[in-house]
């Protein structure tokens, strides 16, 4: 189990106030790391952290950052370094869906998904490997989709920004891995989150559902195994890849 052990290590999680995010933030600390949570809303924030924190001794800090705006990314980058001198393990996680058939995208939308989806997570990453290069050691993860693989009407730009993302990972895998640092994607499946609740008609969620391998949605904290495996020394050998996590979803 010692190779799971992040003891020492310091993780930023986007989108670390609900759903996947804060079930993943909640298990690094258990994993004995010290966490950053960012999201919109500070008054989602500060409960959240309480919560992830409950019951251990690791330290954590959250700060409000809308991942639309770059100046924004920017002084997420600087604070959360400043906060505890690091970032370890980047859990790039926030994101957004704006459902729109193809031929009814409206342009302010389709630069919004794109914005938070793909260019925030490249402009963070690119913020904060310079001193994972310098320590010689770095987790990146950014949280795909199945929908990079598969799709939906309407998901037009949702799934052009979740294929991205495993693009992105295979070049940056290249580019850091002399320095010891990995990158991957974590592509869920069917999690009930708060993002497919309010998207979802009941029966779309039941067709989810019985689309999957094991007929039913996932809990957010079946996230937390396959986060670990990436986020640890347990994963040394893993970059450049996008693991699956959807239930056999695609399978099906």
């Amino acid at each position: 189990m010692n190779l799971f052990d992040l003891t020492g290590k310091v993780a930023l999680v986007t989108g670390g106030s609900k759903g996947l995010g804060k079930a993943m933030a909640r298990g690094l600390v258990e994993a004995g790391a010290d966490v950053l949570i960012s999201s919109r809303h500070e008054n989602e924030l500060r409960p959240a952290l309480a919560e992830i924190l409950q019951g251990t001794a690791r330290q954590g800090r959250y700060f409000v950052a809308d991942m639309s705006r770059r100046d924004d990314v920017a002084r997420l980058a600087e604070a959360a370094i400043k906060a505890f001198g690091r970032v370890d393990i980047l859990i790039n996680n926030a994101g957004t869906n704006v459902p729109q058939p193809i031929d009814e995208i409206r342009d302010k939308d389709w630069d919004a998904v794109m914005e938070i989806n793909l260019t925030s997570v490249m402009a963070l990453t690119r913020a904060l490997v310079p001193p994972m290069k310098a320590r010689r050691w770095g987790r990146i993860i950014h949280i795909s989709s199945v929908m990079a693989f598969v799709s939906k009407s309407g998901r037009n730009a949702y799934s052009a920004t979740k294929a991205a993302l495993t693009g992105l990972a295979r070049a940056s895998a290249l580019d850091l891995g002399p320095y010891g640092i990995t990158v991957n994607c974590i592509a869920p499946g069917p999690f009930l989150t708060d993002l497919p609740g309010q998207l979802l008609s009941a029966a779309e969620k039941e067709e989810f559902a019985k689309m999957t391998a094991l007929g039913r949605w996932a809990d957010p904290k079946e996230l937390v195994g396959p986060t670990l495996l990436l986020a640890s020394d347990a994963g040394a050998y893993i970059t450049g890849t996008t693991l699956v996590i959807d239930g056999g979803f695609v399978a099906r």
